[in-house]
């Protein structure tokens, strides 16, 4: 295909409906984002959070009063005492949820008062704490347990009698300070655990940062090195044809535009490449008009694939600049772009000289613009892609990206 206007590129385009909502995925990983009912979006567990956890904490501490109460109980049966389960299940409960609501206060002592700093001090604040609540605990149950009716009248014939009894018991004041000492070892595996997801956290943060300013760093290095070939063909042109150089900066406003407005977007489906690809291509049919030649096998199926923002610009200039400048005759460039299963297949190929032969026989690479996409390639797909170089079969050289195949679908 000749470039004659600036619309030729177009019809190698599929074009798609827009307005569409988008979404990404992956090869065998889909989300699809859909405008929602901000209500609904909002989350059953986001506007119910506080009403779960208050049941969620009852639960618990109803299971483990339950549960003690249930030990006793067999206990009592093996050894062949005569107990009334009603009478033990009110008493654990009495405590359990006497526990159950100090627990936020243990919460918080654990995370003002951590044993991992100042462990003498703090631990002898957690000491003097557990006791003073164990012995509340106990004194509150007493009247508690008195007014539910499950009392032993027998043993605890008064109030006064049952409170004594209670809070005076080695057994009940142990089985306090273990309940408290267990919630606070809960309490710091809690915070510990946050800490730690926390971090992970930040650190991919802080990697994801990093990777995004690099990636913008040698992006900007395409930037200047595109600029100043293009001034040098525009100064060029100043002396031999105004009107040409006129509309070549023009083009290169367009060029600019487009970049600028979407400067920030690491990545773009492969529609808005070519659409990257067409306004430097016209640039450069200005500069060599009839000596341009581009031809594009596109894959309709390849317009939505994913690819990072820019990457095959500099591969296109190198072919125009070491391909096309360096001959008198006609140059050709053709671009290839096809879906393969789960990869993206790009190549671009020229009908210049080629490469020159390293001293191992392999073709040597050539120009800043291919270094660069080399290094985006690693910082964006890792190892899992391929990006080969070599002279084509006939005449010339020829860049072949193999990338995974990240697709645009289109949502409700």
């Amino acid at each position: 295909m000749r470039f004659g206007t600036t619309s030729q590129i177009q019809q190698a385009l599929v074009r798609k409906t827009p307005n569409l909502l988008r979404s990404w995925t992956m090869p065998n990983v889909l989300i699809v984002s859909q405008q929602l009912d901000p209500h609904k979006s909002e989350g059953f567990y986001k506007r119910h959070r506080w009403w779960l956890r208050w049941c969620f904490f009852f639960f618990v501490w109803t299971l483990l009063g339950t549960s003690f109460a249930l030990s006793t109980y067999l206990g009592a049966l093996q050894d062949n005492v005569q107990i009334s389960w009603k009478r033990i299940l009110s008493g654990y409960l009495a405590d359990f949820y006497l526990w159950g609501m100090l627990s936020p206060l243990i919460f918080l002592l654990a995370r003002r008062f951590e044993l991992r700093s100042h462990f003498p001090r703090n631990l002898l604040i957690h000491l003097a704490t557990s006791v003073i609540l164990s012995g509340l605990v106990l004194s509150a149950a007493s009247p508690l347990v008195w007014y539910l009716g499950y009392v032993n009248v027998a043993r605890n014939p008064s109030l006064a009698i049952l409170w004594r009894n209670n809070a005076f018991s080695a057994y009940y004041f142990h089985q306090g300070l273990t309940i408290y000492w267990t919630t606070l070892v809960v309490a710091h595996a809690l915070y510990y655990y946050r800490g730690l997801r926390e971090g992970e956290a930040q650190r991919a943060r802080l990697k994801a940062q990093l990777a995004q300013a690099q990636l913008q760093a040698l992006k900007m290095q395409i930037h200047p090195h595109f600029l100043f070939n293009t001034l040098n063909s525009i100064a060029a042109l100043l002396h031999k044809d105004v009107e040409a150089a006129d509309r070549m900066i023009a083009k290169l406003g367009d060029f600019l535009r487009l970049t600028l407005h979407r400067s920030d977007a690491q990545i773009v489906d492969f529609e808005q490449e070519l659409e990257f690809l067409k306004c430097y291509l016209d640039i450069e049919h200005i500069r060599f008009q009839d000596r341009l030649t581009v031809e594009m096998d596109i894959d309709p199926h390849a317009l939505t694939a994913m690819i990072p923002n820019l990457i095959l610009q500099p591969i296109v200039e190198n072919a125009v600049r070491h391909g096309v400048a360096r001959q008198t005759s006609p140059g050709r460039i053709s671009i290839r772009a096809r879906r393969q299963g789960a990869r993206l297949i790009m190549n671009v190929e020229d009908n210049g000289p080629g490469l020159k032969p390293n001293s191992n026989g392999s073709a040597r690479a050539r120009g800043i613009g291919l270094s660069n996409t080399r290094a985006r390639l690693e910082q964006f797909y890792g190892s899992d892609f391929s990006f080969q170089i070599a002279n084509s079969a006939e005449r010339g050289a020829s860049v072949t990206l193999d990338v995974p195949a990240f697709v645009e679908i289109e949502g409700e």
